[in-house]
């Protein structure tokens, strides 16, 4: 009988919120770095400078080369999460306000679920779809009815297939944490979605020579926090409980990006998104709660045998 994994400790919850909070800001950062840096090249820089970091970690810390049974679902995270979701991600955004934006990518924590509980095994818990459910309305509230900005179709594609990245990506990296530790997986999928972005090497030796210097740092920012760091506390509380708990949690961010946007872009967000925004994590919080238990069903009583006359 397979053990259930556990609920996630304070170190894991501590490691998530760190999660939240960054890639929230990275929806911000990339809104004002996508005018001149182009979504190849400004993915290949913030791989450049996230795989860097996390290789030196890797090295002081005296850890090596993953196990081969870690590298398939490193490869599908290094390809479709940390390459595919960020392009395309950088991409959406240059034809999306960063509320509709993060909308978009809002699907992404639903198709974990579905993916992790077919392909991991992890089934489909009452309180997580509930959840899950919840939280989307909050997004759609909050991204589209609440939202200033103006988003396109191509945008939304864009965000889709970044969505859909992201979830492959969860599943894949989920699946690799049972034989490498967090920092493995996270500093070798950066890697790999390094060498898959290099086609755009020119592009960003070109953007970071005419780009202005704070542009240039906000993706020296993305590598360093919202990649390097964030996404290994994502894998180390990943490594502490289900891709489709852990993905609901993401829906904190819709309701971080509405107050970072408001904060540092002027996206002034009306009642209608804050009541988004609080549904989002209303959401979580219900996707948080544990499953009832079922009571056991009691066996039928045994007929007694006829009497002989």
């Amino acid at each position: 009988m397979t053990t259930p994994p556990r609920s996630p400790d304070t170190k894991a919850l501590l490691a998530i919120s760190v999660t939240m909070l960054l890639w929230a800001s990275a929806f911000v950062a990339i809104r004002y770095a996508v005018e001149d840096f182009h979504p190849g090249s400004m993915a290949l820089g913030r791989l450049l400078v996230g795989g860097l970091a996390l290789g030196a970690l890797l090295l002081a810390r005296g850890e090596g080369l993953p196990k081969r049974e870690a590298w398939p679902g490193i490869l599908g995270a290094g390809v479709f999460w940390f390459g595919v979701y960020m392009v395309a991600l950088n991409w959406g955004e240059q034809h999306t306000d960063a509320g509709t934006a993060a909308l978009i990518i809002g699907i992404g924590p639903i198709l974990v679920a579905l993916l992790g509980g077919r392909v991991l095994g992890e089934g489909y818990p009452r309180p997580l779809l509930l959840g899950l459910g919840i939280s989307f309305v909050g997004t759609v509230i909050a991204g589209v009815l609440g939202g200033e900005g103006s988003s396109s179709v191509w945008g939304v594609l864009l965000l889709l297939v970044a969505a859909v990245g992201y979830a492959i990506g969860v599943v894949a990296q989920k699946s690799s944490l049972g034989h490498a530790s967090a920092l493995q997986v996270t500093t070798f999928a950066c890697l790999v979605a390094a060498v898959a972005c290099l086609p755009f090497a020119g592009q960003l030796v070109s953007d970071v020579r005419t780009a202005p210097t704070g542009v240039t740092l906000s993706v020296v920012y993305l590598g360093l926090l919202p990649t390097a760091l964030a996404f290994w506390t994502w894998a180390y509380a990943l490594s502490r409980t289900t891709a489709g708990k852990l993905g609901a949690t993401t829906y904190v961010v819709p309701a971080l990006v509405v107050a970072l946007s408001w904060i540092f872009l002027g996206e002034i967000p009306g009642a209608v998104a804050l009541a988004g925004g609080a549904l989002c994590l209303l959401g979580v919080a219900v996707s948080r709660r544990p499953a009832p238990s079922r009571p056991p069903v009691p066996s039928a009583p045994l007929d007694p045998e006829p009497q002989k006359s």
